[in-house]
């Protein structure tokens, strides 16, 4: 093992430990991994914006500040994904040396800067759709829940169908209905753009395209620890450039762009002669202070240059997708949502300006809804609200007790409630369609959504005088939304009772109790 070597392979550890209990927590649709996993997510950068954790955000800085961009390496998620796709990319590769060849490049500074600007400041004035569409933590949770969630779940299917064939049923079949058109080209379309940029310039997206990235060069080019390298003990074989997925080493000029770096460490372990090393180096030398400032002033031209192409190709790029988007989105909206012009949002969401201001699509309220009633939206609310989760009862209902995706939701964009709060928080009403209930089409009696309302706010009256059939009411101020009545209604394919949704979350009185009979039972009671 090469000197300091130990510290990629520290890296590399820490990193493993943050990533896999996240990657497992959004793929995992057995339900299996503990609720402390969520925690992994609430450190996420723009999620603890977005979420005002100072606490994070003060941690975050600090570590920047000493030891420069870690958290991009080591934390997100989306970071060390591309870490995987780079060394998936390198296997059966004929490599020089050992190494995939990387070489320096100048950096787009007036890219990068200008999308971390307008990104916080949309995001100030609450315009999130931008860095919803940059983040790296919502990106690969686009990733994970439209991807590789259902491919885990088919793998399952097809080993439980050969366990069955010998007799063998530890396994089951699992069903997954939460993967919309839309969070499948979200899921493809974040996917290729980090293969892309992987493949042809390593950490390019990290450096250009992604808020945090730009925000944390800001700080990382102060920090304390750093890689620099030993002029005097270099002997310019150029393999730490080679090495550098980040782009930022040039051996011409023995500089290191701090900004850029993301503490791999792959230059330091790759060195033969110790000539590059991470040191305790709070201040620039003047002379590399001057190095620095000559090369972006000889290059400021051409790097503007270099910006200005790559920002015209990135919008022509989303230009060119949205009415793809569109056109497959709205294709993707058969699901009984005629009459409802609002998306219904999870309790705890407050009210739907709220949570568009607030969510930003990372679906691990989607993957972890025990009831499986959350769906990322295509265009059938509008382009504001697209990939944001949205309640769907067609299917399913919203368990009356569960607070789980405000428990795991890392942008507090629902809000943690209790369950006193949830049983009391109308996200809808329900509405009564007599010309579609089977009592008028088909004069049979039915009554399926009264039974399964947890609050009683759907009863039966009679139907007409001198009938026995009955049909639905419903007492607005003891309904919660929570879809018992509208899963449950057998008619098709447009429900005869549906959930209206609240624009603003409203409170309600909790259904009393009923007390309790109590019988005396002779004997053994039959």
């Amino acid at each position: 093992m090469k000197k300091l070597n130990y510290l990629k392979w520290l890296r590399v550890f820490l990193a493993a430990i943050i990533f896999i209990p996240i990657f497992l927590y959004f793929v995992d649709f057995r339900n299996y991994s503990p609720e402390s996993w969520s925690h992994l997510l609430k450190i996420q950068l723009f999620p603890a914006i977005l979420a005002g954790s100072i606490g994070v955000l003060v941690f975050q800085f600090i570590l920047a500040l000493l030891f420069g961009r870690l958290y991009c390496s080591v934390i997100c998620p989306a970071g060390v994904f591309q870490d995987i796709i780079n060394r998936i990319f390198c296997i059966g590769k004929k490599k020089k040396k050992g190494v995939r060849r990387f070489t320096y490049h100048k950096p787009n500074n007036v890219l990068r800067y200008s999308i971390t600007g307008i990104v916080f400041v949309l995001a100030l004035f609450g315009f999130l759709w931008l860095g919803m569409a940059l983040d790296p933590y919502s990106n690969f949770g686009r990733i994970a829940t439209n991807l590789f969630r259902p491919l885990a779940v088919w793998g399952n299917n097809f080993f439980a169908d050969i366990l069955a064939k010998a007799d063998n049923y530890t396994l089951f079949h699992v069903s997954v209905s939460t993967v919309t058109t839309a969070g499948l080209i979200a899921g493809i379309v974040a996917l290729l753009t980090f293969i892309l940029m992987v493949v042809f310039r390593g950490r390019l997206f990290c450096n250009t395209l992604c808020p945090i990235g730009g925000l944390l060069s800001l700080i990382s080019r102060y920090s304390f620890f750093r890689i620099a390298i030993n002029k005097e003990k270099c002997i310019s074989c150029g393999i730490c450039e080679q090495t550098c997925k980040a782009e930022a080493i040039n051996t011409q000029d023995f500089t290191v762009d701090t900004s850029r770096c993301v503490d791999c460490f792959n230059c330091v372990s790759s060195c033969k002669k110790g000539s590059i090393n991470y040191t305790f180096k709070p201040f620039y030398k003047k002379e590399e202070k001057k190095t620095e400032e000559s090369v972006l002033a000889y290059t400021a031209p051409e790097a503007v240059s270099n910006s200005r192409r790559s920002f015209l190709a990135t919008g022509a790029t989303v230009a060119a997708t949205l009415p793809v988007i569109s056109t497959v989105a709205h294709a993707a909206t058969g699901e009984a949502q005629k009459e409802k012009v609002n998306p219904i949002t999870p309790p705890g969401s407050l009210s739907l300006d709220r949570f568009k201001d607030k969510c930003t699509g990372c679906h691990i309220c989607v993957v972890q809804c025990p009831s499986q009633v959350l769906r990322p939206a295509g265009l059938q609310f509008g382009l504001g609200y697209m990939l944001r989760p949205y309640v769907s009862y067609y299917d399913s209902y919203c368990n009356y007790e569960c607070t789980v995706c405000a428990d795991v939701c890392p942008n507090d964009a629902i809000l943690g409630i209790d369950v006193e709060q949830k049983v009391t928080t109308q996200v809808g009403i329900a509405e009564f369609f007599l010309e579609r209930c089977i009592v008028e089409t088909e004069n049979t009696d039915c009554g399926a959504c009264s039974e399964h309302c947890p609050t009683q706010a759907v009863h039966m009256e009679l139907y007409k005088e001198g009938s026995t059939l009955t049909v639905p009411v419903v007492e607005p101020d003891l309904c919660i939304g929570c879809g018992g009545c509208e899963s449950i209604c057998p008619v098709r394919p447009d429900r005869a009772i549906v959930i209206k949704a609240n624009t603003v979350h409203q409170r309600v009185e909790k259904p009393a109790e009923e007390e309790a009979i109590e019988i005396q039972i002779d004997d053994f009671g039959f």
